[in-house]
């Protein structure tokens, strides 16, 4: 993939972009994820308090 790219200022920028993309699937993988699981909403631990 080196050799395809070389430009080096070209090979930082889609590093970049491609992190970016990256993370931020991630990120909002997990915040669905975190979202899904209190669909059933459960109920607060201290509630009998």
């Amino acid at each position: 993939m080196k050799n395809i790219i070389k430009n080096k200022d070209s090979r930082e920028i889609i590093g970049f972009v491609g992190k970016t993309i990256l993370y931020t699937t991630i990120l909002l993988g997990l915040v669905y994820l975190y979202h899904y699981s209190s669909v059933g909403g459960g109920s607060f631990i201290y509630n009998q308090f």
